[in-house]
């Protein structure tokens, strides 16, 4: 390998959670002269959120593994199958030094392709418990990179890094002031953010929408409700579909924040000292994992959970209230929490590292 050029295949997709990390880690590459290059399917969200970048973008099949009865199960082995063939292909077009995996089932392909060609690979986990679709690349991974040390213990007899989520700069340096100016919120008036991931969350739209006249008394309320919830703005309430850009200030200016338990959102509230309120995906529509996460929190003390079912205007004005009553408290645990805001250099420190070996 010529010591003057690295050349990264990036993968990852199905949910936003897991592209937006690779977008920091394609930024850090691109300030070192990196060459980068993603791979993901034909119709995944990561298709929608690399195509804003300059990033060249390859399409391979996937497949899903899923956790019900449904017919495409008896197909999509076959699309997986498709998928490793185009991926070989790519790598074979592409020569990356090597592969870094955000998990998703979209990733399986594509780190099986460069197992073949003995091109290193490096994932990334964020939960705590590990996904299926990661479980199945770790065989195949030189390393694996995690947001938790809890993480560790479920990926045995493999090489464990603590580097924390890759955050743009974005996320890291928010401008509060920016942010209220833009909305018109007085200075003297907290500010409640809520959002359910890049897809929204229907019972927390909901909640929000029935608590607003009480919490209006206290807080603006800034409301991120998904595609397919838009509602109309009011005085004191300022509702977005999805936000593309400056989402980082509106963290900045948040005083309390109510969001699921995703481990990317919720590693941007833990290390940039958010109090906040935890709605975590039951088991019936996830595969659990935010329940985890959000147990391990709330035992720490950083957070304040609600279970799903649970939430509604009542349980979430309490909730917020709790927040509000323990705040030096959860302050002082957050203080505490390992951060690292620098994870996307940790992280290209590393593939860089594996592509030179």
């Amino acid at each position: 390998m010529n010591a003057e050029r690295v050349k990264i295949l990036f993968t990852g997709g199905g949910s936003a959670g897991h592209v937006t990390p690779n977008l920091a880690l394609m930024d850090e590459a691109g300030r070192r002269g990196f060459e980068t290059v993603y791979v993901g399917s034909a119709d995944g969200i990561e298709r929608e959120i690399v195509g804003r970048t300059d990033v060249a973008y390859r399409v391979i099949r996937s497949g899903k593994l899923r956790r019900y009865f449904s017919w495409q199960n008896f197909i999509d082995p076959f699309n997986v199958l498709i998928g490793v063939i185009q991926a070989m292909f790519v790598v074979l077009r592409e020569r990356p030094d090597v592969v870094f995996s955000k998990g998703g089932f979209v990733a399986v392909p594509v780190v099986l392709a460069a197992w073949v060609f003995r091109i290193p690979v490096v994932c990334h986990e964020s939960d705590i418990v590990p996904g299926l679709a990661n479980r199945l690349c770790q065989p195949f991974s030189r390393l694996m990179c995690v947001n938790f040390p809890e993480t560790a213990a479920y990926l045995k007899r493999r090489r464990v890094e603590v580097t924390g989520t890759p955050l743009r700069d974005g996320i890291v340096d928010g401008n509060a002031a920016s942010a209220r100016a833009r909305l018109g919120i007085a200075d003297d008036r907290r500010v409640l953010l809520a959002f359910g991931g890049s897809l929204g969350a229907a019972r927390i739209n909901a909640a929000v929408a029935d608590a607003f006249e009480a919490l209006a008394d206290r807080y603006d309320v800034i409301h991120v409700t998904g595609e397919e919830c838009a509602r109309a703005a009011r005085p004191g309430y300022h509702p977005f579909a999805y936000v593309h850009e400056g989402f980082g200030d509106l963290l900045a200016l948040a005083d309390v924040i109510v969001s699921r338990a995703g481990a990317n959102s919720l590693y941007e509230l833990l290390v940039l000292n958010k109090p906040h309120v935890l709605v975590p995906l039951p088991a019936t529509s996830s595969r659990g994992d935010q329940l985890v996460n959000a147990d391990v929190m709330a035992r720490g003390g950083y957070s304040v959970v609600v279970a799903d079912e649970d939430l509604d205007a009542t349980t979430l004005i309490e909730s917020v209230r709790r927040v509000e009553a323990d705040r030096a408290g959860i302050m002082a645990a957050l203080e505490t929490f390992p951060a690292h805001l620098d994870g996307a250099v940790r992280v290209v420190d590393l593939l860089a590292a594996a592509a030179r070996r």
